[in-house]
């Protein structure tokens, strides 16, 4: 069931920036408060069972962080991937198919702010969701939640805000991006996944 949960989160954050983002009828300025929302409530609805990551690059943080192992990790990259490919369509049939032109994004400065906030996530989610100082908590969910909203309101514009190889598959399918520029989101999202990872195994000697 852990990787059946994993489509499930991953599909409705798709789903979501899909229908929140796209026109007609889009959240338009609202659109990363339903997007943040959306992935707080799925990651309490999943943790317990899957750890709710729904997110290849966290999968890998969680991985390098040693709480996954080898094979789950590709079994969650191939349900996480598909979720996103089925909601992208789903979103592209409830949206009669909008006509769009992916966001020309400025390599240099995506790269940066796609590492920079993928690095955030994963940070956050290592230290709220795998530490055990902090295990048992019930803010989990609404701190990686934010963490994807914040991040979203504050680079949306340069980046789209992907923070997710996931997401920017689902972004590529529904010409939210192109789908030359997809390296950049795997790139970034992999490499600042885990320098968090570092960073976490420094600060804790478990």
């Amino acid at each position: 069931m852990k990787y059946i949960y994993e489509f499930i989160g991953t599909f409705f954050l798709v789903l979501t920036i899909g229908m929140t983002v796209l026109e007609p009828h889009s959240a338009k300025d609202f659109a990363p408060i339903a997007i943040g929302s959306v992935l707080a409530v799925m990651v309490y609805a999943g943790a317990h069972i899957s750890g709710a990551h729904y997110n290849p690059a966290v999968s890998f943080a969680i991985f390098l962080r040693g709480k996954l192992n080898f094979k789950d990790l590709i079994v969650y990259w191939i349900f996480q991937l598909a979720a996103a490919v089925a909601a992208a369509y789903l979103t592209m049939y409830l949206k009669d198919d909008p006509l769009m032109q992916g966001q020309n994004l400025d390599p240099s400065r995506s790269l940066i702010v796609e590492f920079i906030f993928t690095f955030a996530l994963s940070y956050v989610v290592l230290n709220v969701a795998t530490a055990k100082e902090t295990e048992g908590n019930c803010y989990f969910g609404l701190a990686i939640g934010f963490t994807v909203m914040g991040g979203a309101f504050a680079v949306g514009t340069i980046s789209g805000a992907a923070f997710n190889p996931a997401v920017a598959l689902g972004m590529s399918i529904l010409k939210l991006s192109l789908w030359s520029d997809l390296w950049i989101y795997i790139t970034a999202t992999f490499v600042g996944a885990a320098v968090a990872v570092g960073v976490f195994k420094a600060s804790h000697q478990e």
